[in-house]
């Protein structure tokens, strides 16, 4: 199977196919820029309006390529981007959250922008989740304040 094709199951694939291919296509974004190109396909899954769970694999597919970013576009969609650590699904929230730090260490330039959003903190998870969010902040804000030292 080729990458369009991987790129293709995170869209249209029951969820647990699709799972397996972001695991894959993750593991390739660690050691390689191949899947920059399809950096605007990633965007377009971020913005997906109907399934938080096609939202989540393409943030995350934009976090791991921020590594490859040489033409700054994870700079030009940061803002659209972090407006997902208060996606309306927690799980897809939680996530974003978690990889706001491979950006920070992949895009230094952008620790201010990331740390202002994760402190500025709005309460829109019920009780059981509100906690949870709340501590992968602080934990996300701490590990990114080691970047800067």
């Amino acid at each position: 199977m080729n990458i369009t094709q991987q790129i293709d199951m995170l869209i249209y694939s029951e969820n647990k196919q699709a799972y397996n291919a972001l695991k894959e296509l993750l593991a390739l974004s660690e050691k390689s820029n191949i899947l920059y190109p399809y950096f605007n396909r990633f965007v377009e899954m971020m913005n997906n309006q109907d399934n938080s769970y096609i939202r989540t694999r393409g943030l995350r597919l934009i976090a791991y390529n921020s590594k490859w970013d040489i033409d700054n576009q994870v700079n030009e969609i940061i803002h659209e981007w972090l407006k997902h650590i208060e996606d309306e699904k927690p799980i897809t929230a939680r996530q974003c959250i978690k990889d706001t730090i491979i950006i920070a260490k992949n895009k230094p330039e952008l620790i201010d922008v990331i740390l202002q959003a994760l402190e500025d903190y709005h309460t829109i998870y019920d009780e059981s989740m509100q906690n949870l969010v709340y501590k992968d902040r602080q934990k996300a804000i701490h590990h990114i304040r080691q970047y800067t030292w």
